[in-house]
């Protein structure tokens, strides 16, 4: 549990210094992929409940 704490914490650390020289178009640019990936998740994760309670 400590290692993986440990380690999570260095690969966000590592994810962060990566960011600093980037310009917010570049931020920008890997957030759309990143939201797009989210409404197809929230989009697949509600059709998977409509599906389980119509089953009911």
């Amino acid at each position: 549990m400590l290692l993986r704490l440990a380690c999570l914490t260095i690969t966000n650390a590592f994810a962060m210094l990566r960011l600093l020289p980037m310009s917010d178009r570049d931020k920008h640019a890997e957030i759309l992929p990143l939201r797009h990936q989210i409404m197809i998740l929230k989009r697949q994760l509600r059709e998977d409940r409509a599906k389980s309670t119509s089953e009911d």
